[in-house]
């Protein structure tokens, strides 16, 4: 599909909001999707998990600051309920929020720890062929000496749902290399209908949290449970890894920072640049600075300081030296 026809394509973008710190990312997500993409058409989502039994304390957005700003820029704030994770599991907001969105209207979700960096409408989305965030690590499995390895753990999901297993593999990558098989991050993923995915996504997780195969029996998955079922989904609604071109999200249109003293820390001066630009302007400046991190790792230079420890073109292979190095200076917040 060419840009151009990319470029008519109307979906919605949504994100998870509650009370704390993914209410403020929330207003940097949608200041940078503003900036970026100023002709985008759809609409803005900031999905709002409701205050119940599941949650001890009540997740709504409590300030009126933010859920204004987050109003003044076009966001949607759309309430949903909690059934049957909460505070327990929280990653499943974005598995229990699908249900509370526009049914057939195509949509991305993204993190709200993420930056719009270029103009999402450009983009070749295939909305009939779901896919997720490659930058991930081999957080999950983790194989046991005496168990069954990558093929056997993976495969006993299939088989539990009844899906086909070799046409996921990646056969260019070794047997028994985490690689080989798929395995996303659930930063972004994309879909034709949000009730369609969301309902087998739920019914996935689900699935393996209450009951998983005995191959698993010496598997976590808190944290990973959202990241175990995605790729199950994908693949079932007849997506994989490369059904969106390389370099778009998780490279120049969208970076997905996880917390910002790792984007200081390893991201590309022009994200620094969006991130501090988009993050200027007075009006939203004054509600931002409400929050302790981003007032120091932003407007007080404390994350440019943390910049200057590293070099990013040789930077730690993994994100855990990285955040260890900033606690040991003193530059992590979150």
């Amino acid at each position: 599909m060419a840009p151009e026809a990319a470029s008519r394509q109307n979906f919605n973008v949504v994100i998870v909001g509650q009370q704390g710190r993914l209410a403020y990312e929330a207003l940097i997500f949608v200041a940078s999707l503003r900036a970026a993409s100023p002709s985008f058409r759809g609409k803005i989502i900031v999905a709002e998990p409701q205050a119940g039994p599941l949650w001890p304390k009540d997740p709504t957005i409590r300030n009126p600051p933010v859920r204004e700003a987050l109003q003044e820029m076009g966001a949607q704030i759309v309430p949903f309920e909690s059934r049957h994770f909460g505070a327990a599991y929280p990653f499943g907001n974005k598995i229990e929020m699908l249900s509370a969105l526009p049914e057939g209207e195509p949509f991305v979700f993204f993190d709200t720890d993420t930056l719009i960096t270029g103009d999402l409408e450009t983009l070749p989305f295939d909305f009939d062929r779901p896919t997720a965030s490659m930058r991930r690590e081999n957080t999950w499995p983790d194989p046991q000496l005496y168990g069954p390895g990558y093929t056997g753990l993976w495969k006993s999901l299939y088989d539990k749902f009844g899906l086909e297993f070799e046409s996921s593999l990646d056969t260019s990558q070794p047997d028994e290399y985490w690689r080989r098989y798929l395995y996303f991050n659930a930063g972004f993923f994309f879909y034709r209908c949000p009730h369609e995915f969301g309902a087998r996504f739920l019914e996935y997780a689900l699935a393996i949290r209450d009951a998983p195969p005995v191959e698993l029996c010496a598997q976590s998955f808190d944290p990973w449970l959202d990241q175990v079922a995605l790729p199950l989904v994908i693949h079932a609604l007849g997506g994989g890894r490369d059904t969106l071109p390389a370099g778009f999200l998780d490279g120049a249109v969208s970076c997905h920072y996880r917390m910002l003293p790792l984007l200081y820390a390893r991201e590309s001066d022009h994200v620094v640049e969006v991130l501090e630009r988009v993050t200027a302007p007075n009006k939203l400046k004054k509600v931002l600075k409400s929050y302790e991190p981003i007032k120091r790792m932003i407007y007080q230079g404390r994350g440019q300081k943390a910049r200057a420890l590293f070099d990013r073109n040789h930077l730690p292979r993994k994100e855990q030296a990285i955040r260890n190095q900033l606690k040991s200076n003193g530059y992590w917040m979150r």
